[in-house]
């Protein structure tokens, strides 16, 4: 029988942690000739999510838990938890369950046909409106800028092979795009969408920031668009520029004693190349900072504890 690990990344969901548990293993038992592990990996919550695996950990030894000593964010701590998988086939599912447990079985039979990823697309969500357009917006971005093809609406809910798992355990990134990086491996992947529900209990953890941190990390990880276009531009300004002073100039031979400049042609293209120049250093300052957090090489987790490994 092959084992299969699903791995569920968690902090501060003491709502729903029983439930996701409870959701898989009823998967589980519809698919009986499969083994299975539910590793759950936390980020040092300040709530009962810790105790309450433990409970279930006790009475059921398919449980297993990674504790780690303080919150490494949403990036690092999932990433971890797949790499200590062990099954043939490794399923990333959440904690708050938008990542329907019943695609489980699909994603399964999808591997059985010979693919080594399976993902979900999510076509429809229960969010905001105005959230899922922003998302929109960030997945149309990325697949214009982006090297590779990138999946759009995929949140890393999906199935791995291990002899992706494997490749993954080799890439020695401190902070890795997870999206980008699956479609980077150039498996052929099978998409299987679905409707993606509303929370219904606890409240999000991804705020503006981590959103924005994400965003960010997939254009400097998978992009070299921003730092072209940096050049492109001040080429095409310098050029612009160039011809506006002659223009200035020769207009002013002309008209002598009637043409006046003024000093408001002088502020606003002040203000304009001041808010070009700061755009770029930004962008300049989010790939060094890439580049720091790469040469640091501090491990993606430091655990605490770990239960029934």
């Amino acid at each position: 029988m092959k084992l299969i690990s699903v791995m569920t990344a968690c902090y501060n969901e003491e709502e729903n942690i029983a439930e996701i548990y409870r959701q898989v293993k009823e998967v589980f038992q519809k698919i009986p000739n499969y083994h299975y592990e539910h590793i759950f990996i936390d980020n040092a919550s300040k709530d009962r999510t810790i105790p309450i695996l433990k409970e279930i950990a006790a009475a059921d030894k398919q449980v297993k838990i990674i504790v780690n000593t303080r919150n490494f964010g949403h990036i690092r701590s999932p990433f971890y938890g797949l790499l200590q998988a062990r099954g043939e086939a490794v399923i990333s599912v959440v904690a708050d369950l938008q990542d329907p447990p019943g695609l489980i079985r699909d994603f399964i039979q999808k591997w059985e046909q010979g693919y080594k990823i399976v993902v979900g697309v999510k076509k429809r969500s229960q969010e905001a409106r105005w959230m899922f357009g922003i998302r929109q917006l960030f997945y149309n971005l990325i697949g214009r800028l982006s090297e590779i093809k990138q999946i759009p609406n995929f949140t890393g809910f999906g199935l791995y092979d291990r002899q992706v798992i494997e490749i993954l355990k080799k890439i020695d990134d401190p902070y890795p795009y997870f999206r980008g990086l699956i479609c980077d491996l150039g498996f052929e992947i099978a998409e299987i969408e679905y409707s993606q529900p509303a929370r219904k209990k606890g409240r999000t953890k991804n705020n503006f920031y981590a959103l924005f941190d994400m965003a960010l990390l997939g254009i400097t990880n998978h992009s070299k668009v921003p730092l072209r276009l940096a050049t492109m531009l001040g080429f095409s300004v310098s050029i612009a520029s160039a011809g506006f002073a002659l223009g200035y100039f020769v207009y002013k031979l002309i008209y002598w004693n009637s043409f006046s400049v003024g000093i408001a042609p002088l502020v606003i293209g002040l203000f304009f190349f001041s808010a070009v120049q700061l755009f770029f250093v930004g962008i300049i300052g989010e790939y060094i900072g890439s580049i720091h957090t790469q040469v640091l090489k501090r491990p993606l987790v430091i655990e605490k504890e770990r239960v029934n490994f």
